[in-house]
């Protein structure tokens, strides 16, 4: 197992392009065996570029690291778009957000869901950690809120659903920009963003269980 962490990086590929652009790949899951983001974010500041493509189809991964990755990229001074290639789910779908403009194939999906980890201990840590996996829900839904309006609590309830999106269906849900192909969309005339994220068909879709993939890829360490 320690081989298997040591040096991995494979979930994750950048690459310089001419003309001052740049290419991040995530196509796999984020941080796993072990690993943080700290190597991808040691490249990303060495690109001294004027565009980032980012391109995704990842099932998530490591909350931190996930919030690391959106943290540095729209701290980056390089104009920044995201693409949902396949899927965007759970940790991934931050990252999308961290996009300057944001992207989704037609035929693409995100996934949303509350936090969630394991533990080992006495009550006492069983209620800590409750509380821990609260604070971390709260914390991403706030990225939600900031990219795609409405409110925390108003993401809360789509996270606690479990929430699927078509391509379309997050540019409804302006969690995207744009579909591929499509018309941009402009969020400060949007008429369809209640405050509350609804059930309706529009701004989340809840699959049937066989197409819903477990909630894996949040991990929230119970030791903080």
């Amino acid at each position: 197992m320690a081989k298997l962490r040591q040096g991995r990086t494979d979930w994750y590929s950048i690459k310089a392009k001419a003309g001052g652009t740049a290419e991040i790949a995530i196509y796999d899951e984020i941080g796993y065996f072990g690993v943080t983001a700290g190597d991808f974010l040691d490249e990303l500041k060495a690109l001294d570029v004027k565009r980032i493509d980012v391109r995704i189809n990842s099932p998530g991964g490591d909350v931190w690291d996930g919030l690391a990755i959106y943290n540095s990229l729209r701290n980056h001074p390089a104009e920044i778009t995201t693409y949902v290639d396949g899927l965007a789910a759970s940790a991934a779908s931050i990252i999308v957000q961290a996009g300057d403009h944001r992207v989704a194939a037609k035929a693409s999906e995100v996934m949303i869901h509350e936090a969630w980890g394991l533990v080992v201990g006495n009550a006492a840590d069983m209620r800590d950690t409750a509380d821990r996996l609260d604070q971390a829900s709260g914390v991403i839904a706030g990225v939600y809120a900031d990219r795609a309006g409405g409110t925390v609590d108003g993401w809360r309830e789509a996270m606690r659903a479990e929430s699927w999106y078509t391509g379309t269906e997050a540019a409804d849900a302006v969690l995207v920009d744009e579909v591929a192909g499509a018309a941009s969309r402009d969020q400060s005339n949007c008429g369809t963003c209640p405050s509350t994220p609804t059930p309706d068909g529009t701004r989340l879709r809840h699959p049937p269980s066989s197409r819903r993939t477990t909630p894996s890829t949040w991990q929230v360490s119970p030791k903080l």
